[in-house]
């Protein structure tokens, strides 16, 4: 059995990431920008923003930190993000999720610039993405498919399964192993005998948020597992997958913490450097 290591790649990722950016700010003057946007104050949320930062810091993005109060309005909230669209030192945008239940998260979402939607959640990136399109692709599944890609997992012509169908993974996650030539089956909390589902998958992705759903007696000998979930219990993170007892069947497995969750921020930042290597070509070619 093998583990995913994300944590590893992760950082494998960013130095690449760092050099890159460096050779660039040399050849055109310019240093990649990221603005994130955060409403209110959510534990969950800030520590997630400070990992961002920190990361972007490290790859040589100049990350800044936009916090607005809970109280803030709809149009208050879409001026700004107008006014991030027309910042052409600003290279991605960020709107950290959720936001405050009296603001239209879709509609902020989608007046993201799609060339600045480094997320890849508005909707004319996600069009692009079911379309076969080049786009910016959400973080989540985009680190799940380096991860694999690094293994050298093959996925033409494999059964693929997703259990959870949000439009931050499950979905897209679908799609893109859709796009490599996968069986894609997703499943979801509606599902008639799930077990039979995941017994058919030579490779299962995990993301609905409910530890240890996903069991021993549900895993295909030899099938590859990748654990989104993320389920908090005191000081302690768990998985979607009951790690110890389902690393005894599978043939490859992500550790939770330590497998997707760092390699969410890894593509978010390469993104975010596909986003400014967009905007200054013209200048460095």
């Amino acid at each position: 059995m093998t583990i995913l290591d994300g944590k590893s790649l992760s950082k494998q990722i960013k130095t690449e990431l760092k050099a890159k950016v460096a050779d660039l700010v040399v050849k055109s003057g310019i240093k990649p920008g990221l603005a994130i946007v955060e409403v209110g104050s959510d534990p969950a949320s800030e520590i997630y923003v400070r990992n961002k930062i920190k990361s972007a810091n490290f790859v040589g993005i100049e990350a800044r930190l936009i916090k607005k109060d809970e109280s803030i309005t709809q149009e208050e909230l879409l001026k700004l993000i107008d006014e991030l669209n027309a910042d052409v030192s600003v290279h991605g945008i960020i709107v950290q999720l959720p936001l405050p239940k009296h603001l239209d998260e879709r509609a902020v979402i989608d007046l993201i610039d799609p060339d600045k939607d480094i997320d890849g959640f508005g909707v004319l990136n996600k069009g692009k993405l079911f379309s076969g399109m080049k786009c910016f692709q959400p973080a989540t599944p985009l680190g799940v498919m380096k991860l694999l890609d690094a293994y050298n997992i093959p996925l033409k012509g494999k059964e693929a399964v997703v259990v959870g169908r949000s439009n931050i993974v499950g979905k897209p996650m679908g799609m893109m192993l859709l796009l490599r030539d996968a069986t894609v089956t997703i499943a979801h909390r509606y599902t008639v005998d799930l077990k039979k589902i995941t017994k058919e998958a030579d490779i299962l992705v995990v993301a609905v948020g409910k530890k240890n759903l996903i069991t021993a007696d549900m895993i295909k000998p030899g099938a590859v597992v990748v654990d989104v979930g993320i389920n908090r219990e005191g000081d302690k993170i768990y998985g979607d997958v009951d790690f110890d007892n389902v690393s005894q069947v599978a043939s490859h497995i992500t550790p939770v913490p330590g497998g997707v969750g760092p390699l969410t921020i890894a593509a978010l930042l390469a993104n975010t450097v596909e986003a400014y290597e967009n905007k200054i070509q013209g200048i460095v070619l």
